[in-house]
């Protein structure tokens, strides 16, 4: 058996070995060297017009003889004629079976494989492909190269229940739990196996264990102004800079190493974020409005239409502005625009 165990559990494969012993049972070398190319088994994967340039021959009659190799050695694996293949099929089974019965390519060869490299995950690939007992899914738009054991779920099968909950989470219009999203798309009771399809899908993301679309920032951040937006939705309360920039650096994001001064920077430009008190910034999806604080003492009493007395008008502003009371009162008394109509009592200056 070529694998190498590295401890207890953990088996390793030696995809240089068992691809080499597989590809010495195909007799013909065109027919060796088509199949190690379209797979990428030792170098990058190559097209059919690529290897059809090479080999002389035309595009379609790269794909035949592809095909036809691969029949046979499946069929041949079928058989329990194809050599190591059991070996093969025994170690990628047992991760799969530890992972809900399907996983990305990559994932796989990560378990399996001593250095993970492009060229690993290809050989990987190769050998699931001639697994009786594997499925795999092709990459795709929508897809990443994936495999999974047949008997739970088929080809067909998995890219369904893939779109499927591709389908749901797009109708709930927000991240959700992964208990959640099961729930929704009628999947109950399955939440592992729901989590190990979503990582299949090119369409999802996930973060602070919700899932939501890839294009979603709450849980795909692609930059420092959406890593912000994560932090601040994620508290659910205005934030200090200072205190932004720490919960960046002790967050699950890929690259949370940012300086104070460049998420200050972002803070001002972005129009999600709306500066309430100094140094304190707040989502301007909560109600918030730019504005100084007188700014939004006109809009409390435009609002109001009415006078107000000066402790219901620091009660309103205080709603949107995270300042001293003693600012708000300053700004009342020393503004032209605000007029005192009686004790303690103000208005909107309609003659300023």
């Amino acid at each position: 058996m070529h694998m190498a165990e590295t401890d207890a559990t953990k088996k390793l494969l030696n995809t240089e070995q068992l691809v080499q012993d597989i590809l010495s049972s195909i007799e013909r070398e065109r027919e060796r060297e088509i199949v190690a190319r379209r797979f990428g088994l030792f170098d990058r994967r190559e097209t059919l017009e690529q290897i059809g340039e090479l080999l002389g021959i035309t595009r379609e009659r790269v794909r035949q003889l592809e095909k036809s190799v691969m029949i046979r050695l499946k069929t041949l694996a079928d058989q329990g004629q194809l050599i190591h293949i059991k070996d093969a099929e025994a170690v990628l089974t047992a991760f799969l079976q530890s992972h809900a019965g399907a996983a990305r390519v990559s994932n796989v060869s990560a378990a399996v494989t001593a250095e993970n490299s492009r060229t690993d995950q290809s050989r990987v690939a190769f050998l699931a492909a001639l697994c009786p007992s594997l499925a795999i899914v092709e990459e795709d738009d929508h897809n990443y190269h994936a495999v999974g054991i047949a008997e739970v779920r088929d080809a067909a099968t998995m890219k369904a229940d893939i779109a499927k909950l591709v389908a749901t989470v797009a109708k709930m219009g927000e991240p959700v739990a992964i208990a959640d999203l099961t729930k929704a798309a009628h999947m109950d009771n399955h939440q592992v196996e729901a989590a190990a399809l979503a990582s299949i899908s090119k369409d999802l993301a996930t973060l602070n264990n919700r899932w939501g679309l890839i294009k979603w920032p709450m849980v795909n951040p692609k930059n420092i102004r959406d890593k912000i937006y994560v932090i601040l939705k994620e508290h659910g309360r205005h934030m200090h800079f200072n205190e932004i920039a720490d919960a960046i650096k002790k967050s699950d994001f890929k690259r949370k190493d940012v300086t104070t001064q460049a998420i200050h920077n972002e803070l001002i430009k972005d129009k999600r974020f709306v500066l309430i008190g100094r140094g304190i910034y707040a989502l301007k999806e909560w109600g918030y409005n730019k504005g100084t604080v007188a700014d939004i003492i006109t809009e409390v009493l435009k609002d109001a239409n009415e006078p107000l007395h000066r402790d219901e008008i620091v009660k309103r502003v205080l709603k949107s502005r995270f300042v001293k009371e003693t600012t708000i009162l300053l700004n009342l008394q020393g503004k032209s625009q605000f007029k005192r109509v009686a004790k303690a009592t103000y208005t909107l200056d309609e003659t300023v």
